[in-house]
């Protein structure tokens, strides 16, 4: 069951036009997530909106935007006012324009997004447009509103659908001059750079997403359940710094060190600790999956006076 789509619009290719609707590609809501206690009471941290001057909480129907002049003057801008800013992006994604994909700098990159037809209708008129970017292997660029902003998107080919990754302007770029200027210009000698590249050949690999864990995210499960289960808590010792001065030694050690390990190494076909360890979980957590909650008859807050 596919998520709830963020915007719905159309897609158009000068005269060619579908309706299309445009989905989150990415999430995280598998991640923990923690919210803030009061210590004395464990009861939840609420926040309000108040008037800073009176200490009034404030009504949502009685909040509106303003846009900061000075240090006391603001610039009230209303709903009604915003939505009379209209932009056809509004509800149309216009290609403007196809690229070469290495043409887009990553720094421009923001989010994917999922771009399929909306409905039964124009499934035929969506299909040439992918099939079109995907023999041209160009990317599509175009615009559209989220969030009442416009966007720039890049759309390209996957599958039966689009790709949609949104981009940034340039103003919202930094420049790297301000960054690397202070970097010294060092002379690398070819034994360094020969060892470097004996290095990376004996890492060289194919990108593979499935065989990387979420160290951090498998340890705060552990830490969950050994709280849960009233286990104490012990401080892991911290990795002892390497002693190696010299960067010709340090890359002749990591030569050898990188070399024992590859023939040793064997192809496992054991499930992954992540995913086992998640689905272990004593404890509920708001937002994960149901396959992960092995939900104890506890409640939460008691569970949380107990290992506190």
């Amino acid at each position: 069951m596919a998520p709830r789509a963020n915007w719905k619009g159309f897609l158009r290719l000068s005269l060619v036009t579908c309706p299309v609707a445009l989905y989150p590609a990415t999430s995280e809501s598998e991640k923990i997530s923690f919210n803030q206690l009061n210590r004395q009471t464990g009861h939840r941290i609420k926040y309000l909106k108040v008037d800073a001057d009176t200490g009034d909480e404030v009504p949502n129907e009685d909040i509106v935007k303003g846009y900061k002049v000075d240090t006391d003057t603001f610039i009230e801008v209303t709903k009604e006012e915003l939505e009379n800013v209209a932009l056809e992006s509004t509800r149309t994604i216009e290609i403007d324009e196809f690229v070469d994909k290495t043409d887009i700098d990553p720094r421009y990159l923001i989010r994917p997004y999922y771009l399929r037809p909306d409905g039964k209708v124009g499934h035929d008129a969506f299909a040439v447009i992918r099939d079109t970017i995907r023999e041209m292997d160009k990317v599509a660029i175009g615009r559209l509103v989220l969030t009442n902003r416009e966007h720039i998107i890049a759309l390209e080919p996957m599958d039966k659908g689009l790709v949609g990754t949104l981009l940034r302007y340039p103003y919202e770029v930094r420049s790297e001059q301000g960054y690397f200027d202070e970097i010294q210009d060092v002379k690398v000698t070819k034994d360094m750079l020969d060892l470097a590249r004996h290095i990376v050949n004996q890492k060289a690999a194919r990108f593979d997403p499935e065989k990387f864990e979420d160290h951090y995210e498998t340890a705060l499960i552990e830490l969950i359940n050994q709280k849960r289960a009233g286990k104490p808590i012990t401080s892991k010792e911290k990795p002892a710094a390497t002693n190696v001065v010299n960067l010709m030694e340090a890359l002749r050690r990591s030569v050898g060190q990188e070399a024992a390990p590859a023939k040793a190494a064997k192809p496992s076909k054991k499930p992954r600790k992540a995913a086992a360890g998640q689905k272990e979980m004593l404890m509920p957590i708001a937002g994960k999956r149901p396959a992960k909650e092995a939900l104890a008859k506890k409640p939460a807050a008691a569970a949380r006076r107990k290992s506190a």
